[in-house]
This record gives structure tokens, sequence and C-alpha cells, in this order.
């Protein structure tokens, strides 16, 4: 790994924000069928060493300060905490005197070696997909072992003692969360997890949409059903 890839700037809630991924390519403790990056032949939940950190770090710090960022968003292909170097671009971020926002599926967030790291971000994402054990292993084939409830469990009690703005995303596929008993489901979820902010999405890029998206209707239905509860 030589360098870090970037989006490109862009303005939220008037803050600049800088989108980074800091793996060279999906490494990630689940393998989701529809996962826009494809499949994880790397299909981790421990740290990995991976060359050429020093430099992507020193490029870090130069696309910082060129950039004028205001908020470091780490959006990586797959699970960032695999990264073994994570904290030293949490800490090079830090430094600059700027937020960070980290993406985590949120499964890792029950143990307390990224539970630590999270903490050290001022907002953190988890995010859902699913309502069921059977589902869960079926579509999001986490590695062996993983079950739903403590997925849910690593979220609520990492939330507990944060101190930041945890940020929960569920995405709405049709067949799997968008029945009404998959809905009240997701209610007490929330209300497990109390999340600071919660997102509600629907699968939109187009090699999924037709099979697994739903209707706008449905999807305002679910939205403000949803939005009674976690915020």
């Amino acid at each position: 790994m030589n360098r870090f890839s970037y989006k490109d700037i862009y303005i939220e809630d008037g803050k600049r924000v800088l989108e980074i991924n800091i793996l060279p390519e999906k490494y990630c403790n689940f393998d989701c069928i529809f996962c826009p990056i494809g499949r994880s032949e790397n299909k981790v939940d421990t740290q990995k060493s991976f060359e050429g950190m020093d430099s992507a770090l020193r490029e870090l710090d130069k696309i910082i300060e060129i950039s004028k960022a205001e908020l470091v968003f780490i959006n990586s292909k797959g699970e960032a905490f695999v990264n073994d170097r994570i904290d030293d671009v949490i800490e090079l971020i830090k430094s600059k005197g700027l937020p960070v926002r980290l993406l985590s599926n949120g499964y890792l967030l029950g143990k307390d070696e990224y539970k630590n790291i999270a903490n050290k971000c001022d907002e953190v994402i988890g995010e859902i997909k699913v309502v069921t054990e059977e589902d869960f292993r079926k579509v999001q084939r986490p590695i062996e072992g993983y079950t739903l409830a403590e997925y849910i469990s690593n979220m609520a009690s990492f939330n507990k003692q944060y101190k930041g703005k945890f940020i929960f995303v569920i995405t709405i596929i049709k067949g799997y969360n968008d029945d009404e008993e998959s809905v009240k489901k997701l209610k007490d979820i929330i209300k497990e997890i109390s999340p600071d902010k919660v997102i509600i999405e629907r699968m939109e890029d187009e090699r999924f949409k037709k099979k697994l998206g739903i209707s706008d209707e449905r999807f305002e239905e679910i939205k403000r059903s949803l939005g009674m509860v976690g915020n």
C-alpha cells in the first residue's frame, strides 16, 4: 500500500469533508451479497500490516493542508479497523485540530482494542441491514461464529460509554426488512442502541436496485415509522 485513496472534497452542513479509504483492497469481517465493492476475498477481523503506510501518512498530512478540510471521514473498502495503523491515521487528523468520522459496520465495536480506537473519533457510524439470524448468515455472510444478537449488542454497549456522536444507518432491503414485523424489530434495535442520529437508506446501486429496492411510497412509510424513535 503506497497511498490511501480519496474522494473529492464535498460540502456537508457547511463543512469541507475529506473522505479517505485506508485499505488497499477490500478487507472485511462480512461478505454481503449486495456489497457495492464486491466479494470479500480477505474476510478477516484481526489487524494487518500494510506496506507504505509511512508514505501514505505523509501524503495524508499534505492533502489535509491543501484541501483545507474541516472534517475527515474514514470510509474504507471494508472494515477500517483491519489496518493496524488506523490509530496513527486518527492521531494525525486530530493533530491538525480536525474532527474524525469513522465508518465501521459496528460488529468489532464490542472488542476493547477497537472500542478504544473508535473512542478517539468525534463521530462513529454503525449500520444494520437485516433483522433475523437466518438472513444475517445468508446475505451478510459474516465470519463463522458471528451472530446478529451480538452485532446489535456490540453497538449498544459501545454507545453507552461513547462520548461522541453515534450515527446508526439502516438500509431497507426488499424482502428482508421492509415488512411491518421487521420495521417493529428495527424500532426495538434503535431503542437498544440509542444512537444520536438515525439515517434510513435503501438500495440505490443499479446492480441491486431492481431486485432489492423498494418503492418510494413504502420507503417514505418506513422512514416516518422509524423516525418516531432514535432521534
